[in-house]
């Protein structure tokens, strides 16, 4: 058995499968479930305090259960079903707008990596827990800001633009090859159909060298919002 160094520093009780092993590493799961949901749920996103709480309290207790059923036999089946579980409710949990994006997939993969920090914490590798667990929130809380500044500086970028009339596509493409920017995809959006807009996705890149140096994107798409007959476009990200 691996020995892990905050289990040998809390004693033997923590590290060994007993009454208060067990009591402790629930109570670790609640904290920690409580803490990553309470920074979910203040930003609005849909999978909050008590899915976080329940993810991490599901996987750690489906760990335990496994190892005083298995007594060491290395037989891990409810803790597989239970990751299994998770994995599916997290993928359930990406969607697609109607303008493209794609919603949730950092919430899916929070819930699962939450599934398998719960398993840590239920085989009582409280070091590698906490490392994670610190890892995590690290990359929801500190790197969302830095995410957006790479992509806006990016030479590459997708919209969502809605025309009057369809007639206007072809004055668009004009006004973009004059800014200084590339059409690498068109795509028209079937949800309006009947709006009475239409609606495109569009790849753009930015070949013009003044644009990548003083231009961002938010300011390119500023740009475009002004043309008379662009009802709205905003990017994908």
């Amino acid at each position: 058995m691996i020995m892990d160094p905050i289990g040998n520093f809390l004693g033997m009780w923590a590290v060994e499968l007993n009454t208060y092993s067990i009591i402790f590493r629930i109570f670790i799961a609640i904290l920690l479930g409580t803490i990553i949901g309470c920074e979910r749920s203040s930003k609005r996103h849909a999978a909050g305090l008590r899915t976080f709480m329940l993810v991490f309290i599901a996987t750690a207790v489906s760990m335990i259960l496994d190892s005083l059923i298995s007594k060491g036999s290395g037989m891990h089946l409810i803790s597989a079903a239970a990751l299994l579980g998770i994995s599916t409710i997290s993928v359930n949990s990406i969607l697609y707008s109607s303008r493209n994006q794609i919603r949730g997939l950092t919430t899916a993969v929070g819930i699962w990596l939450c599934g398998i920090i719960g398993l840590c914490i239920g085989a009582g590798y409280y070091t590698i827990t906490l490392v994670s667990f610190f890892a995590l929130m690290v990359s929801i809380s500190f790197f969302p800001e830095l995410e957006i500044y790479l992509k806006n500086r990016s030479n590459h970028f997708e919209i969502h633009i809605e025309f009057t009339n369809q007639k206007y596509l072809q004055d668009f493409v004009t006004v973009i090859r004059k800014l200084g920017l590339r059409i690498d995809d068109i795509e028209l959006n079937p949800a309006y159909a009947n709006s009475g807009l239409s609606v495109y996705t569009i790849s753009v890149s930015i070949i013009s060298e003044e644009l990548k140096q003083y231009k961002t994107h938010k300011e390119i798409i500023e740009a475009l919002s002004t043309l008379e007959y662009v009802s709205h476009v905003e990017e994908i990200r």
